[in-house]
């Protein structure tokens, strides 16, 4: 009988991905991300829903308070940062579309400061990320992504649905 089993291909000494690649691959998704904010009606921001979603301004939110406490808790190991992200202007969260894309940007800069900082080691730690999410530092990376595109997919149907033309999705540059 023939052994019709997958075979794992050996483990090599070259990674996959850089560091620098997965921080490249994550901006672009982030870049891509911003552009769908950016085509998002300001007067349907924090109405529009479809089937009980979410309004997109809430979605943008998320991804925004992921990404800053996910960058710092990578690089720092301290998980609470997406809690306290919003004393914005003394509101709890932000309004419009322009505080949005700004907090955007802004949290950007905070992944670029902090990415050069964290050792390649570090990707390979298990921790628990954000008090409950037990795994290695690159797979809560990628799950910020994946949140990310998730998301940002629901915003293409909402685009969509109020007849405005999304960005292509292949473009992350």
């Amino acid at each position: 009988m023939e052994n019709t089993a997958v075979k794992t291909p050996p483990v090599t000494s070259v990674p996959f991905m850089s560091a620098a690649e997965l921080l490249d691959t994550w901006q672009g998704h982030r870049r891509l991300s911003r552009r769908v904010l950016e085509a998002f009606p300001e007067d349907q921001l924090t109405t529009f829903s479809i089937g009980g979603m979410r309004p997109y301004s809430q979605l943008a939110i998320e991804m925004i308070a992921l990404a800053a406490g996910g960058i710092e808790g990578v690089a720092t190991s301290n998980w609470d940062a997406a809690g306290r992200l919003f004393a914005l202007n003394g509101r709890e969260t932000p309004v419009t579309r322009q505080e949005l894309l700004d907090l955007w940007d802004q949290i950007t800069e905070q992944i670029n400061t902090l990415w050069p900082q964290i050792p390649a080691t570090r990707f390979h730690e298990k921790e628990m990320a954000f008090g409950q999410y037990e795994g290695v530092i690159y797979s809560s990376i990628l799950y910020l992504i994946d949140n990310e595109i998730h998301h940002r997919g629901q915003g293409y149907v909402y685009l969509r649905a109020l007849g405005i033309e999304p960005p292509p999705f292949w473009d992350r540059q």
